[in-house]
């Protein structure tokens, strides 16, 4: 099997390394803690592309004992050429002794030929205790990077960087918690340079993961257009007992409407989640606690919905407000909290109204029984509320480091109804909502061209 670039993240205890490694392999399983000493072993974080593994990331234990493993090698009298056999010698004679255990892990697959990424937090001040560190990683002869990790508010990075530059050959700023792809492919692009064994893999990697990333996004889009053309057909029916609906039996239909509604908000929202490997997001989402709000409430209206204007315009150009019936309203999930079921009448309701959603009404059957349906949505804003939450959603989880483990509250939002959507656009949707709400289906080629629509949304984001 040809050999793949491999990169041990090594440094002092508690500079984000184990943050680093979560970023660049795309996995959020990596153990992150405040606590020193977490990492114990060494571990290997494959980043994979369709099963194939384009590059490792090794997680390593902090140096603990830089000095004494430094007057080991470093002994008097040795040239530089002696000093890799040297770490060899320290690594095979200390194997067993738990003094050197975390030296031992970091160094060892170093010297079978990993490159070196040292990180270092720049918003403390250099010391020269760190030159202990620098010195073993340059007796090893691998190629080397350093990345500078502001963790906290104070700014030594000048300081730092006269010191790294002295030890290797690429020094740069990195924060894992807010990297993004764009930071990710340029850190990359450095790494190519480091050693020319391994520049034509890595800029291979570089194109596959371009290609993926694009992929990605495609396929999010079509996920997205799929739900909300599922959303906008949905029916759903309960049988009837009698020929006229009990009050008991409407409201029963309504919850199973509305559970459907949730659930395919939510199901998409997962599998976005999963596609982009953001698993821990499946436990924990308080980044995205604007979306706790109810699909149809005041807050998801403003915020996610068209203005007044747009709306009846968008109304009166689609024929929104004709035929407007019965409606409900969706919620009841951690998603759509607060449910305000209620019915009334009025086609500007089907604009306006977010009690306005779909008709209810009686089916009749050949045996003689009936059912009772409703369905599918009419209210026009519906579908640039769910698209609006979908973008939002869709734009964080593609955006987020999968280094970052604290929880990113949404204090102030402003309105993002029209942040996604142009005039343009705009009229190019309402077209497709309009076939979408006269049919019980949506036709692949409608919903293909949905897709290439957000598509186009989610590439500028």
């Amino acid at each position: 099997m040809k050999d793949i670039p491999r990169f041990a993240v090594v440094g002092h205890p508690n500079k984000g390394k184990s943050s680093i490694v979560s970023a660049l392999a795309q996995d959020d399983s990596v153990q992150i803690s405040d606590i020193p000493g977490t990492t114990k072993k060494r571990r290997i974080f494959p980043l994979k592309v369709d099963n194939k593994i384009i590059y490792e990331l090794i997680d390593t234990p902090g140096f603990q004992r830089a000095r004494s493993v430094l007057s080991y090698i470093d002994k008097k009298g040795l040239g530089a050429h002696e000093k890799f056999e040297r770490i060899n010698k320290f690594i095979n004679e200390n194997r067993n002794n738990p003094k050197f255990n975390d030296e031992i892990e970091l160094l060892e697959p170093i010297m079978q030929g990993a490159g070196i990424i040292y990180v270092i937090d720049g918003s403390k001040p250099y010391g020269l205790e760190y030159e202990s560190q620098m010195e073993i990683l340059r007796f090893t002869g691998r190629a080397s990077m350093a990345l500078i990790n502001m963790i906290g508010d104070e700014d030594y990075s000048l300081e730092w960087k006269n010191a790294l530059n002295q030890y290797f050959k690429i020094v740069k700023k990195y924060n894992p918690l807010k990297a993004k792809f764009i930071d990710n492919i340029e850190l990359l692009e450095a790494v190519s340079y480091l050693n020319e064994d391994w520049t034509k893999e890595v800029k291979n990697s570089i194109l596959i993961l371009k290609a993926n990333h694009e992929e990605k996004i495609e396929t999010t889009a079509l996920m997205i257009a799929q739900n909300i053309a599922n959303s906008i057909t949905l029916t759903q029916k309960i049988k009837l007992k009698e020929k006229v609906a009990t009050k008991k039996e409407r409201e029963l239909l309504k919850q199973k409407y509305q559970n459907k509604l949730i659930s395919l908000e939510v199901k998409t929202q997962k599998d976005i989640e999963k596609l982009w490997h953001h698993n821990i997001l499946q436990i924990e989402q308080d980044d995205l606690n604007i979306l706790d709000n109810n699909l149809f409430s005041k807050q998801s209206q403003s915020i996610f919905g068209l203005s007044k204007n747009l709306l009846l315009l968008s109304g009166l150009t689609s024929g929104g407000l004709a035929g407007a019936g019965v409606d409900i309203a969706v919620g009841g999930s951690s998603l759509m909290a607060g449910s305000i079921i209620g019915a009334t009448v009025g086609g500007v309701g089907a604009v306006f109204g977010y009690d306005k959603l779909a008709n209810i009404k009686i089916l009749g059957q050949k045996i003689g029984k009936k059912e009772l349906e409703i369905g599918p949505i009419k209210n026009v804003n519906f579908p640039y509320i769910l698209l609006n939450r979908s973008l939002f959603h869709a734009k964080i989880i593609i955006n987020r480091s999968h280094a970052l483990r604290e929880k990113e509250l949404l204090k102030s939002v402003e309105s993002i109804s029209e942040q996604f959507i142009d005039s343009k656009t705009r009229k190019q949707l309402e077209k497709l909502h309009t076939k979408f709400r006269k049919s019980n289906e949506a036709k692949d080629e409608d919903i293909e061209d949905y897709k290439l629509i957000i598509l186009d949304i989610l590439k500028k984001v």
